[in-house]
Parts: structure tokens; C-alpha cells; sequence
């Protein structure tokens, strides 16, 4: 059993609707990355924050997923972030994670945000995102699934909790607060990753990308409105030892969340 796990956070600005120019981007990031297992990277990394779903969903095994096998490969370390997919007729926000394996797991957003439309143009997520990865037991969640805890609420007892997002400068506050939140009441480890600069719709993005512990202690940070990378050591051990002493998750509400 893996008990450490080495994960970065990639903070980016993101051209608007051009998938080639952020692809190309993103390598060009990967050269100066660390050793790690795992790289995160922003909601919607391929095209920003966009309601244009029809123009550029892909498939299972177009352009994007191909490009996240081919780099989880090269980097040997795990890749994962949102793009836009169309399966079975719906169009999803969906949170990919591909191994070096190249076996991809992902998790489909299922608050979508109304207040943009979303709701409008993508199809809303049922599947729960917990997956597996070197022995360690992974939440996905996008964006505006942070602002309800129940939804991200540690009922099976996972390691790990990543967001990936979109979230304006406007509202900051609330995505730094949630965020400590989300690590504090699960005793999980908590990244949240925020793209920077401005989209098309005019919003601005000022990252705050950062990795938090099981009781809320940033472990790492990205400076506001500038690319850059934060890249930690987990430690599962540490964290059983304080969920062990604590007792908090034990005396947890039981409950089951219905669609």
C-alpha cells in the first residue's frame, strides 16, 4: 500500500475556445514540472468556461483524451482536469483523470451553474467520482460542486477531494473559505485548482490555486494572477493518525443522497 503521494497543481491562464493554442500551452508547462503522481489541471483547460457545448464536445477517444494518455504517459504521473464530452446523446462537464496506463476514470459534474446556463447546455452528472489511484481513494468535484457540502460530504471514507475550476474574482472569498471547509469537515486532503485571466465573457480569474491538509492547513499555494505550480507530498499515514486521534469522521451523520 502507497501510503505517500506526490501531486501539482497547474494554475494557467486558458485561450478562449481553442483547444490547439491550450494543448500546446500546457506542454510547454510540462517541461518545468517535478517529479509527481499526479498533475491537476483547471476546469475546462481545453477551452475555458464555455456555454458553446455543441461546437466542441468531444468523444471517449477524441483529440483530448488522446493528448491526456500520450502526456499521462510521458510524465508517468496521472493527468487530470474537466473538458467537454458528449456521450449517449448528453453533453457533460466531465472531470477526466488518466493513469499512465493510460486508463482514464472520471466523474461528470453534477452541479451544473445556473447562473451562466449551464444547465442549458450540459447534461447533469450521476455518477458519484470516487475513484482509485496508487492505493489512494479520490473525490472528483468541478467548480461550483463546492458550494454544497453534502455533495462532497465523506460518507465512504476517501484521502483525497480535487477541484477543478473556473471560479471569478468577484467571488474568491468563497472559494478560498469553502475550499479549507471542504478539508477541515471531510479530515481529507483538499486541492483546488483556479485558472487565471480573463474569457470571453469578459470574467476575470485570479487562480488561488492551493492544497490543503486533513484539518485545513494550506500545504501549498500558487500567487494570485500569476502562472505557476505547487506541487506536495501527501501523506495517508499522517492522516489516519489524526482521523484515528480525533475521532471526528466517526461521529459523522449517516445519510443517502438521492437524485
Amino acid at each position: 500500500m502507497e501510503s505517500q503521494l506526490t501531486v501539482t497543481a497547474l494554475q494557467t491562464s486558458l485561450f478562449w475556445q481553442d483547444k490547439k493554442k491550450n494543448l500546446a500551452h500546457l506542454e510547454e508547462q510540462f517541461a518545468a514540472l517535478p517529479s509527481t503522481d499526479l498533475v491537476v489541471l483547471p476546469e475546462m483547460f481545453t477551452t475555458g468556461f464555455t456555454m458553446e457545448a455543441e461546437t466542441y464536445a468531444e468523444a471517449m477517444n477524441g483529440l483530448t483524451i488522446q493528448w491526456m494518455q500520450l502526456w499521462a504517459k510521458k510524465l508517468d504521473a496521472a493527468l487530470c482536469g474537466s473538458t467537454i464530452i458528449r456521450e449517449e446523446g448528453n453533453i457533460h462537464n466531465r472531470f477526466l483523470f488518466v493513469a499512465p496506463s493510460g486508463e482514464v476514470q472520471y466523474y461528470d459534474k453534477r452541479h451544473t451553474f445556473t447562473l451562466a446556463g449551464e444547465h442549458k447546455a450540459y447534461a447533469t452528472g450521476q455518477n458519484d467520482g470516487i475513484i482509485s489511484y496508487k492505493d489512494w481513494k479520490i473525490c472528483l468535484r468541478v467548480c461550483y460542486d463546492l458550494r454544497f457540502p453534502v455533495w462532497g460530504r465523506n460518507t465512504v471514507d476517501y484521502d483525497l477531494i480535487i477541484y477543478t475550476a473556473n471560479w471569478p474574482h468577484k467571488r474568491i472569498h468563497a472559494w478560498d473559505t469553502l475550499l479549507a471547509a471542504r478539508a477541515i469537515e471531510n479530515m481529507s486532503y483538499c486541492i483546488g485548482v483556479n485558472r487565471i485571466g480573463t474569457d470571453g465573457s469578459a470574467l476575470a480569474y485570479p487562480g488561488h490555486t492551493a492544497i490543503y491538509d486533513f484539518l485545513g492547513e494550506q500545504l501549498g499555494g500558487t500567487t494570485e494572477n500569476e502562472p505557476g505550480q505547487t506541487t506536495v507530498e501527501l501523506d495517508k499515514n499522517k492522516q489516519h493518525l489524526a482521523r484515528t486521534k480525533l475521532n471526528f469522521l466517526n461521529d459523522r451523520d449517516r445519510f443517502v443522497i438521492q437524485s
